[in-house]
């Protein structure tokens, strides 16, 4: 029996992947580079690039499109020099797009190259099953010209569940979840309920930060979906028996407040107060992007 569960569009799949990028992109980095601690500056921190970004993006004359996640991140190394980190994030697998996707980040990287002339560093992260299949350079050529671009490249497939889960790194557990979703519609619901128990049992028990765990468990909770709503209120009691920091508490506190208070109110507020993104806002109280931006401008 087949189970019909909602679109990536419809789960705006691509702000969850943006607003956990800017949550544990440290440990991103460390997940990718061994030596990652050597070569960058954690301390100094990092700056989520977003107006850049949205004045390079490569398809100007077409909507943002959801089925990508993208972020622009200023980095410094251990030189006291500043890097830029492009970061790719094909949200729906799609073989067909294999050269469109390539071209893609050959256009992004060009673009920031030429107007702001920093170092760039480019990374595709491929979340569906057909990831092990999409590019890692791009190729253009015509008569006596020639350009590879090469750029690195991470397939959530890469991982067997083992692996993540012996890992220390928090970022193992954002790459189990969205393994776990590739099941939703293969195997039954009960079934897909186990698996996403435990992943949030394992990361309960690894002693992260309270942040980094508040931050991949939002990104569990909706990532991976149930048809039924039920199996929903059954996952959040269950962790709610063995979560000792109140974790799922306070989730529940931030999105509480988000609906009896003024929404508006309440998004003027985190961007009054916090660095916030636009989806990072819109993920915590339950809006969309644009509702915050209108917010930002004044509309609202």
């Amino acid at each position: 029996m087949t189970i019909k569960r909602q679109p990536m569009k419809q789960r705006k799949s691509d702000i969850l992947w943006k607003v956990i990028m800017e949550e544990v992109f440290d440990d991103f980095l460390r997940f990718i580079m061994k030596d990652a601690d050597q070569e960058y500056d954690m301390k100094r921190g990092f700056e989520f690039l977003e107006k850049e970004l949205s004045e390079l993006y490569a398809e100007p004359e077409r909507e943002s499109d959801t089925r990508f996640a993208d972020k622009l991140i200023k980095v410094f190394n251990r030189r006291g020099e500043e890097d830029w980190i492009l970061v790719h994030i094909e949200v729906q697998g799609d073989t067909s797009r294999r050269v469109q996707y390539s071209e893609r980040m050959f256009r992004y990287f060009y673009r920031i190259l030429d107007r702001h002339r920093k170092p760039v560093s480019a990374i595709a992260i491929f979340t569906g099953l057909d990831g092990k299949k999409m590019p890692d350079r791009y190729t253009y050529q015509y008569w006596k010209t020639r350009v590879v671009y090469e750029y690195y490249t991470l397939s959530i497939l890469d991982f067997t569940d083992e692996e993540l889960k012996e890992s220390s790194n928090p970022f193992a557990f954002v790459v189990l979840a969205a393994k776990t979703s590739l099941l939703e519609d293969k195997i039954p619901e009960n079934s897909l309920l186990e698996r996403k128990i435990l992943i949030a049992r394992e990361l309960l028990r690894k002693g992260y930060t309270k942040r980094k765990v508040r931050a991949i468990m939002v990104f569990l909770e909706n990532y991976v979906l149930f048809e039924d709503p039920e199996m929903n209120c059954i996952f959040r009691e269950q962790i709610r028996i063995e979560d000792k920091s109140n974790i799922m508490d306070t989730i529940e506190f931030v999105r509480q407040e988000a609906k009896e208070e003024n929404q508006i109110t309440v998004v003027k507020n985190l961007i009054d107060t916090t660095e916030f993104s636009a989806e990072r806002i819109a993920s915590l109280v339950g809006v969309d992007v644009a509702f915050v931006k209108d917010v930002q401008q004044g509309k609202k």
